[in-house]
């Protein structure tokens, strides 16, 4: 199956830079989208909840002023991530703003409601839902999700334990619509590999934290610099989800990154600090691909760097 006109005819890259929970803000979203991919935040970063309404006007102007200003290279389109789950008291708040913006891509996580579904189409726009296993993908297409994001092991945040390799075959062999990969994208190669294992695009996180426009502190971004996979933990303690964070920050925290509890998932909130540290801002997520990413820089250039990899990834492949 064709992606559709949104995931395909603006983008320079096959890429979505995933919704960074505390990090994505407009700043970020709109570099990404004037850069050639899709960016995105999470609706929960805008606070408080009214904040969300001024972000979406922001954005969506100022993707129409570059559009007019360069019709020659429009800008790609932005995502909002919604969590769907009982703990986010603000959905029904947040979609309706995504409603009455006519938000293009909506990325539904933690949850999949055919609600969300219906009011996103009843403009004409999309959901990506991300799933860690088969049966989760199942799910959000039966319930009217237009495509999938694949969190496979790797991937920065809360991310699944399966291979990408056994994970996107699982999919392909029922699913044809839009399917994305996450796990520890973060070069131009990994980006084609991905196309060559049977995704559509690229879903990469971590490396847009070391970029100037990211919201983290630079003892986060920096953290990302000199990091690499080994440096990374997975674990539920901080969320109720399991999800992979800088072993770096755990202990900065005061805790034993090889010897945390695990956390009752019943009691799963996204506010509630452990032990005095707090994930997503004291607790810093990252997926294994963070060696690749060398210096703090402009997400202008960090795309560049991704572009020509994968310009060169293909030509060797043609040798």
């Amino acid at each position: 199956m064709a992606l559709p006109p949104i995931l395909r005819d603006k983008l320079r890259l096959p890429v979505i830079g995933s919704p960074l929970f505390i990090i994505s803000y407009p700043a970020l979203t709109l570099a990404q989208c004037k850069a050639g991919i899709v960016g995105a935040f999470p609706a929960l970063n805008a606070r408080p909840e009214s904040q969300l309404d001024e972000w979406l006007a922001e954005i969506t102007e100022e993707l129409a002023c570059h559009d007019a200003a360069h019709p020659e290279r429009p800008a790609a389109p932005f995502a909002v991530n919604q969590i769907v789950h009982m703990s986010n008291k603000r959905l029904e708040h947040d979609l309706t703003l995504c409603v009455k913006y006519k938000v293009p891509i909506v990325i539904s996580s933690l949850g999949a409601v055919p609600e969300v579904n219906a009011a996103v189409h009843s403009y004409g726009g999309i959901v990506l839902h991300d799933i860690i296993n088969n049966r989760h993908a199942h799910s959000a297409i039966r319930k009217g999700a237009d495509g999938l994001i694949a969190v496979a092991a790797g991937a920065g945040g809360h991310a699944g334990t399966l291979s990408p390799f056994a994970l996107v075959q699982e999919i392909r062999e029922w699913f044809d619509g839009p399917l994305l990969l996450a796990g520890a994208i973060a070069t131009g190669g990994a980006i084609l590999a991905a196309e060559a294992m049977g995704a559509d695009m690229a879903y990469i996180g971590s490396p847009f934290i070391a970029t100037e426009e990211a919201r983290a502190a630079d003892a986060y971004k920096q953290a990302i610099v000199e990091g690499a996979a080994g440096d990374i933990v997975y674990s539920n303690y901080f969320t109720g989800v399991h999800g992979n964070y800088l072993k770096s920050s755990i202990v900065a925290a005061g805790m034993d990154p090889d010897n945390l509890p695990l956390a009752d998932v019943s009691k799963m909130d996204f506010e509630q600090a452990v032990g005095g540290a707090k994930a997503w801002k004291d607790i810093w997520g990252s997926g294994q691909g963070i060696s690749a990413i060398k210096a703090v820089e402009p997400v202008a250039n960090l795309v560049d760097r991704l572009e020509a990899e994968y310009r060169a990834a293909r030509a060797r492949l043609t040798l």
